[in-house]
């Protein structure tokens, strides 16, 4: 992997409909109407709020590191604390979670054919899985083309299923009556809401490294994050208030039957090829770094990661929906703290990494490892999930950010400073 080039950059609103076709997507609703089922029309407000918030200035500070040197989050992980073995954790972190994500999504996808068209939900994940693996093998031209065919259609779905839904509730009857299921907190619900997207945030290097300026970086983030989680979770908490049901398939597919469901199938197509072309960065580069500079075909890792999320859809993964998002939502945040407190603060390899972008090349490897690095994660995960106040996937960030750099400032972080001419001394 290399830097992308000067040449190869996109506009950024070609940028912000890959990021609204990542954010706008059914597990956005389905987020929406977990929250409607546990929680009032105002605490949703709040811990949406707060998630979002939260996702904006992640999704910026990391996108604008990818943006500046032009690396994947794989890649750059190991240039902002991480290390070359460091990152290769960090990569097969992101395998796991997006690999199961892919099979949660596309388990909407299968349910959609399975009550339209009829035959067994297994059979719809394989063939949903396929056609994912074939848009992603096609490389980012062809997810550019689905993106712009996809987002407005899904859009339009959700607008069709809100109006036609909520035409016989009384919208102040909606916005003031009690959730319909078991309570949940605002902590834990803006925990659900960034566990959602963390991953998203994460890599977000992945796609910003086609941008050409911070201020695309920031334009596309506040636009995309404010229509995927305002717009999209806010409608599925009316509609889990309106309908007292978090089956999220069953209330699009009620409202526009064989069209719901085509815009449902290729909704999905559209979050789906970013989860996998994500984590096939993700093992070409913790490949690379465990077995010796050795680096596999892109290609040949999209089809194997994307036929196992497509088995683990068949086999029933989404029932762990919830689990998966609130882990997601402690154990990567300090990820993100971290590489943030690097590249921002700490800056051990700014140098390293100034100097060779100039000569658009990659600086010298890091430490193998950084074992600080590794203790400051495992620390912030554990204190996010064990805080009883606040906000887990806040607590777990902000630990991350400060334990890294207060050791940066002692020179405790396990890395060396790079030199004038990019290398490590």
């Amino acid at each position: 992997m290399r830097r992308v080039p000067e040449r190869a950059k996109r506009v950024w609103y070609v940028m912000l409909v890959q990021r609204l076709g990542q954010l706008s997507a059914l597990t956005q609703f389905m987020i929406g109407t977990t929250l409607g089922m546990g929680m009032t029309f105002r605490d949703a407000v709040i811990a949406i709020t707060i998630g979002s918030v939260f996702l904006e200035l992640v999704t910026i500070l990391t996108g604008i590191a990818g943006m500046r040197e032009g690396l994947p989050t794989a890649l750059l992980a190991r240039w902002t604390g991480f290390g070359g073995g460091g990152s290769a954790i960090v990569g097969l972190v992101i395998v796991l979670t997006t690999v199961g994500w892919f099979g949660i999504q596309n388990t909407f996808l299968a349910r959609s054919l399975e009550r339209t068209v009829g035959g067994p939900q297994w059979a719809w994940c394989l063939l949903g899985g396929a056609i994912v693996i074939a848009v992603v093998v096609y490389g980012f031209a062809s997810m550019t083309w689905v993106a712009f065919a996809v987002v407005p259609l899904f859009l339009a779905l959700i607008a069709f299923t809100v109006l036609r839904t909520l035409n016989a509730h009384s919208p102040a009857d909606l916005v003031t009556s009690p959730p319909p299921g078991s309570p949940l907190t605002i902590g834990a619900g803006a925990t659900l809401v960034a566990g959602g997207f963390i991953v998203g945030a994460i890599f977000t290097p992945d796609m910003t490294r086609f941008n050409r300026s911070a201020s695309d970086v920031v334009k596309q983030t506040v636009v995309g994050v404010t229509v995927g989680e305002y717009t999209v979770c806010l409608s599925g908490v009316l509609l889990a208030h309106a309908t007292g049901s978090s089956d999220i398939v069953a209330i699009v597919l009620g409202s526009g039957g064989v069209v719901a469901a085509v815009i449902v199938i290729t909704a999905v197509l559209k979050v789906n090829d970013w989860n996998l072309y994500a984590s096939s960065l993700a093992t070409v580069n913790s490949v690379d770094v465990l077995f010796g500079g050795r680096r596999p075909s892109r290609v040949v890792v999209a089809v194997t990661l994307g036929s196992a999320g497509s088995a683990l859809s068949a086999v029933g993964i989404i029932e762990q929906f919830t689990p998966l998002l609130t882990a997601m939502g402690v154990v990567l945040p300090p990820v993100a703290g971290i590489m943030i407190a690097e590249y921002f603060v700490v800056r051990t390899w700014r140098g390293a990494l100034d100097d060779a972008r100039r000569r658009g090349e990659l600086p010298a490897e890091p430490p193998r490892w950084s074992i600080p690095c590794l203790a400051v994660w495992a620390a912030s995960a554990a204190g996010g999930h064990w805080l009883q106040f606040g906000v887990p996937a806040l607590n777990s960030i902000a630990l991350a950010f400060g334990l890294y750099s207060a050791l940066g400032r002692l020179g405790s972080t396990g890395g060396t400073r790079g030199t004038r001419s990019g290398r490590t001394a």
